[in-house]
């Protein structure tokens, strides 16, 4: 599966569980460790959680092996490594926080919300 079919799977199962204020930065000219990254609000911990879950079982059925997670039931921000996509699902204070969109803007990207 190439990045950009990839990175529209991400996106919908996203959109079908209720994530909130997607954003898909095409970070390709900005770093070798992948290619998108996918940033989500979630409304509590626990629905960070099943948000990742959800597109872990999702990657999973179609033939993609996650290489890992960082942050678990409990966190503000979980990180979901797909290799040419990684998943950034963090709380609302969280996300505001840190700015993630504001680090790794780039002229053309394609933001979702």
């Amino acid at each position: 599966m190439q990045s950009n079919e990839l990175v529209k799977l991400v996106e919908t199962e996203l959109d079908l569980r209720k994530a909130h204020n997607l954003a898909t930065l095409d970070v390709r000219d900005k770093t070798s460790i992948t290619d998108y990254m996918v940033i989500v609000t979630a409304t509590s911990s626990r629905h960070a959680k099943s948000l990742c879950d959800y597109v872990v079982e999702k990657v999973k059925e179609n033939g993609i092996q996650p290489l890992g997670m960082e942050g678990q039931l409990g966190s503000d921000w979980i990180l979901l490594d797909l290799g040419d996509v990684i998943l950034h699902v963090m709380t609302g204070q969280a996300r505001e926080f840190y700015q993630l969109e504001k680090l790794w803007s780039v002229a053309g990207d394609s933001n979702k919300g």
